[in-house]
């Protein structure tokens, strides 16, 4: 295939999936729930964070949370009691259990409070290519006070040679828009051009069958080779190309 052929089926695949459609069988369906900002920034914060294993267990378990927050996420991670934390301890997502939620909920707390919100941690001192030192940032603030050792897994580093699949998932939700009614787009002071593409089995086998991708491993440095060449497809959108490469490897098969 040609580049002008690739980019070309690529685009077809886009219009193909970018869509209302793909709402109902993919964990953004849970920030869509909400309308104030701070609600769509931690559904979907939550929600990315356990989206790994099968997609209709993320999404049933993504409801679970908001639910034992009473539906009002941002209410419940500012105003809480401690003895409101307790109905989060019978909580299970595969290895994110009830501590862990437990501990995000007051690492979004310390962000709000401290840290001017998820959009402005992401936001600040941005880079000229993508997010990735961004996300090693927000890491570090979110741990800032005291947690369980074992929570820190749950939020990946890409300085430390992560894809940061979910993060990366869930910037594009924030960031991405193009009023094709997926992704939400709330973010104003990110440009989708930073956005780098959530790096999975199913993308990373579609990129490679593709000529996308050479690197074997799904990890930090075969992001920035795809990076690179989704940006060649379209610099100003790049991650558009995650509905394509998505929607050919789980519902095509390809």
């Amino acid at each position: 295939m040609t580049f002008p052929e690739l980019k070309s089926f690529l685009d077809e695949k886009v219009v193909l999936y970018n869509n209302t459609n793909f709402i109902e069988s993919d964990p953004v369906q849970i920030p869509h729930l909400f309308t104030q900002k701070e609600d769509i920034e931690i559904a979907g914060f939550l929600s990315a964070t356990i989206s790994w294993g099968n997609r209709k267990m993320i999404i049933k378990n993504s409801h679970k949370m908001m639910e034992l927050m009473g539906n009002a996420p941002y209410d419940f991670v500012m105003s809480h009691q401690e003895t409101d934390l307790e109905r989060l301890e019978s909580f299970v997502h595969r290895t994110f259990n009830g501590q862990d939620f437990m501990g995000f909920i007051k690492g979004l707390q310390h962000i709000y409070k401290n840290h001017g919100g998820l959009e402005t941690v992401f936001s600040n001192n941005l880079g000229e290519d993508n997010l990735q030192k961004n996300i090693h940032e927000l890491k570090k603030l979110f741990f800032e006070i005291p947690h369980l050792n074992r929570t820190q897994k749950h939020i990946s580093d890409p300085l430390k040679g992560s894809a940061a699949k979910r993060i990366n998932m869930y910037l594009r939700w924030m960031v991405r828009q193009d009023n094709k009614g997926v992704d939400l787009g709330i973010w104003k002071s990110i440009s989708p051009a930073l956005l780098s593409c959530p790096l999975d089995v199913h993308s990373g086998n579609v990129a490679r069958k593709l000529g996308l991708l050479t690197r074997k491993q799904n990890d930090g440095k075969a992001l920035t080779e795809l990076d690179l060449k989704l940006r060649e497809l379209d610099p100003i959108d790049p991650v558009k190309y995650d509905f394509a490469l998505f929607g050919l490897g789980v519902f095509e098969g390809f």
